[in-house]
């Protein structure tokens, strides 16, 4: 396992690529698209991935790690951050690393790996991308196994969690029709 994160399939979620072909053994493959828009108002406005767009809507705080402390909240390749879920009055953290990202003119998006502490093990990206027409979507992917030790007990929760979550990741970057 690479140090510092969790996982061994770094970069497996290949966000470069338009279409996914890795499949590593021992994780849960997930990945949809949705249209969140056309035309250059919603290209702009999905550019809001490169701020964690896609988690803050989603009712996420983001916090960068302490090492690279800054109220900037752009995606930075190995940088390492907090991620807090609030469910009611519980904020469960689960600290990721930015592993990938991508800065196109017609795809944006980045990949995170979970760190030591985190409820999973594995990645998941977070895709912006232009088609010739203008259509704009958004690809999630993700690859997920239980985490290590006692944290291994919360792996059925995050699976009922994970649809939720993405429903509510395919909706923040929606723009109004």
């Amino acid at each position: 396992m690479p140090p510092g994160l969790s996982y061994d399939a770094v970069t497996q979620t290949q966000i470069h690529e338009r279409t996914w072909d890795r499949r590593p053994d021992g994780y849960r493959r997930f990945e949809s698209s949705v249209v969140i828009g056309r035309g250059d108002a919603a290209w702009a406005s999905a550019a809001d991935v490169l701020q964690w767009g896609v988690k803050t809507r989603s009712g996420f705080d983001v916090r960068p790690s302490a090492a690279s402390a800054s109220d900037d909240l752009h995606v930075v390749p190995d940088r390492d951050y907090t991620l807090v879920a609030r469910i009611g009055p519980v904020r469960l953290q689960e600290p990721v690393r930015v592993v990938d990202v991508v800065d196109l003119p017609d795809r944006r998006g980045f990949a995170y790996g979970t760190r030591p502490g985190h409820p999973v093990s594995g990645e998941e990206a977070f895709i912006v991308h232009r088609a010739t027409d203008g259509t704009v979507w958004l690809t999630l992917r993700s690859l997920t196994r239980a985490s290590g030790g006692w944290r291994r007990l919360l792996f059925p929760a995050a699976l009922l969690a994970q649809p939720f979550y993405r429903r509510r990741y395919q909706a923040a970057l929606r723009q109004p029709a």
